[in-house]
């Protein structure tokens, strides 16, 4: 029976990258002891000519590349689940397109799940060379803040890069929300789990498609979907203000029984109005966005749509 690695990559707008990408993976294949790689690229609808060029790559090698092609864009998150469902192999890595994720280490992730025993061995960038600085500001504390608050502990760095044994994919699989965090899930199922290090990458060709407030909805997402810790700072929220609230009333109904007159101040009277106004809402918006997951979650729309698939 042939050994098969799976290798699942989402695509938006990656033309150039694609040829580059293929070229390079093949070249770890004789240290993969026997395995062969097939190859599951999901095309996010895309806008350029990324379907043109994976389609011929299937013409070079039908037997081992295939895809899936969405009829819109639906986000990385959909692609990754569209690609675990239909991988086959009995190991199943997930990469992307750009060559930042380094194929070189797949003979390491291989050996980490056949001679160490682990059931999932990710990648781990160590630096954030070249990177904006103020994304990576933000994304340190992301991961500081997912550590504290939520279930799904994730390491410092850590990218979807990963090799993972059919039972983790299935477990995975099993996991069949609308809103999706890849990150969380991959974290949360559990499993032997190892990490290796490597050095920040460039991308190879092409432009990203992830800006700076995309990757933060992208985070609140994650912290919305893996934590409930925002609604407990809602009801804090709104307990201090109430009880505020009552204090100052009692030192209202206090001051004028010994002191009489009324409490001048109107500036900050409306002041503090506008500041629990503020409040009330800050706390509404986060409740809300539960809610709207809620909402998204029981229309049971599908995550994604295929159009053309080979």
């Amino acid at each position: 029976m042939e050994k098969i690695i799976s290798v699942i990559v989402p695509c938006y707008n990656e033309e150039q990258t694609i040829p580059i990408f293929y070229k390079t993976v093949n070249k770890v294949l004789p240290s993969l002891r026997g395995y062969q790689i097939e190859y599951i690229f999901v095309d996010d609808g895309s806008k350029d000519q990324t379907l043109a060029e994976i389609e011929k790559l299937c013409t070079l090698d039908p037997i081992n590349v295939h895809y899936i092609s969405f009829s819109r864009n639906f986000g990385k998150e959909a692609a990754l689940y569209a690609g675990l469902k239909n991988a086959t192999g009995e190991m199943v890595a997930v990469m992307d397109a750009d060559l930042q994720d380094p194929p070189e280490q797949l003979p390491a992730m291989l050996a980490g799940i056949l001679d160490e025993g682990y059931d999932v061995v990710g990648s781990r960038r160590v630096d954030r060379k070249g990177e904006p600085a103020i994304r990576s500001f933000f994304s340190v504390l992301f991961y500081k803040l997912m550590g504290k608050i939520s279930d799904a502990q994730m390491v410092q760095g850590v990218r979807d890069f990963r090799l993972m044994t059919r039972q983790v994919t299935d477990s995975i699989l099993e996991m069949t929300e609308y809103n999706r965090f890849s990150k969380g899930i991959f974290n949360w199922v559990g499993f032997k789990t190892k990490y290796l290090d490597y050095q920040n990458r460039d991308r190879i060709a092409g432009k990203t498609s992830w800006s700076f407030w995309k990757l933060f909805g992208y985070s609140i997402e994650g912290i919305i979907n893996f934590s409930e810790v925002p609604l407990m700072i809602a009801s804090a929220v709104g307990i201090i203000a109430f009880l505020l609230a009552i204090l100052s009333m009692a030192f209202i109904v206090v001051r004028k029984i010994f002191y009489g007159g009324s409490v001048n101040g109107w500036a900050s009277l409306v002041t503090i109005v506008l500041g629990m106004g503020g409040l009330q809402l800050f706390c509404l918006g986060i409740v809300g966005k539960y809610i709207g997951n809620i909402y998204l979650e029981v229309k049971k729309r599908p995550i994604y749509i295929i159009k053309k698939q080979k």
